[in-house]
C-alpha cells in the first residue's frame, strides 16, 4: 500500500474537519478550555498533543499482537505516561515559561480522551504507518481549534497575538478598549460553542442513511 494512498490520506485529514476530535466527537474538551487564553501555550500544548498521540499510537501499533487484552488499558496508559514525562522534561528544559503557563495539563494529557480513543479505536488494529497518521491528523485537528480560541481570546482580550501587538495605538485612540471578558475562562467555552456552531452548520454534513 503506497504511503499516501487514499486510504491513508482520508485517515490523516478527516480529523482536520469532518471527523475532528474536538468539533465533532467532542473530545479533549477540557484541556481545550484551560489553556486558550493566549495563544503561545495553545499552540504548545496542540504541538505536544500531537507528538504523543503519534507516537503513542505507533508503540502500541507495533506491540499491539503481545498486548495481552485483559491489561491492554494499563499498557496504554504507561507508554502515554512516558511519553508525557518525557515531553514535559523537555519544555521544562526549553520553554520554561510556557510550561510555567500550561502548568499541570501537560501531565493531564494522560486522560486526554483523544489519546485514549485513537490508542483503543486505532492503533490496537492497524498498522504502525497508518497508526501514526492517525496520531498527527488527530493531533493536529486538535491543535487547529486550540489556535483558533486561544488567536482569538488574545487578540480581542489583549490586542495583541504571540505578545505582539496587532491592534494598532490609533485605535485605542478613537476609544476602542479590549475586551477582558475574553481572558476569562467562561468565554473559551462560549467561543468554543460558536466554533462548533460554525462549523456544524456550513462545513459538517451528518449522514443521515
Amino acid at each position: 500500500m503506497s504511503l499516501l494512498s487514499k486510504q491513508n490520506r482520508e485517515v490523516l485529514g478527516n480529523p482536520l474537519n469532518l471527523d475532528n476530535p474536538i468539533l465533532v466527537q467532542v473530545l479533549g474538551i477540557c484541556s481545550a478550555l484551560a489553556v486558550t487564553a493566549q495563544l503561545e501555550p495553545a499552540i504548545v500544548m496542540g504541538l505536544a498533543v500531537t507528538v504523543i498521540t503519534a507516537f503513542s499510537n505507533v508503540i502500541i501499533s507495533v506491540i499491539r499482537n503481545t498486548i495481552p487484552m485483559r491489561i491492554r488499558i494499563i499498557v496504554q496508559l504507561v507508554v502515554v505516561a512516558a511519553l508525557v514525562t518525557i515531553v514535559s522534561q523537555i519544555l521544562k528544559a526549553f520553554a520554561y515559561d510556557v510550561s510555567v503557563q500550561l502548568s499541570v495539563y501537560v501531565g493531564l494529557i494522560i486522560t486526554n480522551c483523544i489519546l485514549m480513543g485513537r490508542l483503543e479505536a486505532f492503533a490496537m488494529m492497524n498498522k504502525p504507518w497508518p497508526s501514526f497518521l492517525d496520531g498527527i491528523g488527530n493531533g493536529l485537528g486538535y491543535a487547529l481549534i486550540l489556535v483558533i480560541v486561544g488567536g482569538l481570546r488574545e487578540l480581542l482580550g489583549r490586542g495583541s497575538l504571540l505578545g505582539f501587538q496587532i491592534i494598532p495605538d490609533c485605535f485605542y485612540d478613537f476609544g476602542y478598549a479590549n475586551n477582558g471578558m475574553m481572558t476569562m475562562p467562561a468565554m473559551a467555552l462560549i467561543l468554543l460553542g460558536c466554533v462548533i456552531w460554525v462549523h456544524r452548520a456550513f462545513f459538517y454534513k451528518e449522514d443521515n442513511k
